[in-house]
């Protein structure tokens, strides 16, 4: 009883965390459109939340987005929820997301950061020509087929099996005459 005792007071305490986590995590508009992440970098993904809508469906639409955002009631608490992509070309700056809701309009914000660029690249994404004789030539080409080991064959998986079975009739062997001199 007492690890149902724990068990019940940790489901407790991470529903309680969540909830007091969880307002923080969304950028509630007075217009009742809430966005998340508030401030999303360009080219990423942000999730709407409409409360007190009474309608099953609506469509969130904003300059920011790639498409228009479809929004579905969410299970019983009566909001609806969506997710929309901001551009990957947007200028950092805030942009009205409108949601039509029934016979009412809704209005939120969404402030896109300004975009990071990375310093320099991670890797190369192609063989650099810089010499090395005769190799150079060969990483340049489309050699896959060359490059690439054969997989084992009949003869192989043949061997191996012959192996594993001589290992296995010595094992029962050395066990076989550890117990007959036990016995003795």
């Amino acid at each position: 009883m007492g690890s149902l005792k724990v068990t019940l007071c940790t489901g407790v305490a991470a529903v309680a965390a969540t909830a007091v986590l969880a307002p923080a995590a969304y950028a509630v508009d007075s217009g009742g459109v809430s966005v998340s992440p508030s401030t999303p970098a360009p080219g990423s993904d942000v999730e709407l939340r409409v409360a007190d809508c009474a309608e099953k469906t609506a469509v969130a639409v904003s300059a920011a987005f790639v498409s228009d955002a479809k929004l579905t009631l969410a299970a019983k608490d009566g909001v609806l929820v969506g997710a929309g992509t901001v551009r990957s070309t947007m200028a950092a700056g805030a942009y009205v997301v409108q949601v039509k809701c029934g016979d009412d309009a809704r209005k939120g914000t969404v402030t896109v950061a300004e975009r990071q660029r990375p310093a320099a690249p991670a890797s190369p994404v192609a063989p650099v020509d810089a010499g090395g004789g005769g190799t150079a030539q060969l990483a340049a080409s489309d050699s896959r087929d060359d490059a690439r080991p054969e997989p084992p064959g009949t003869a192989h998986t043949v061997t191996g099996l012959v192996l594993a079975g001589i290992a296995a009739v010595a094992v029962a062997l050395r066990g076989v005459r550890s117990r007959s001199r036990g016995t003795d």
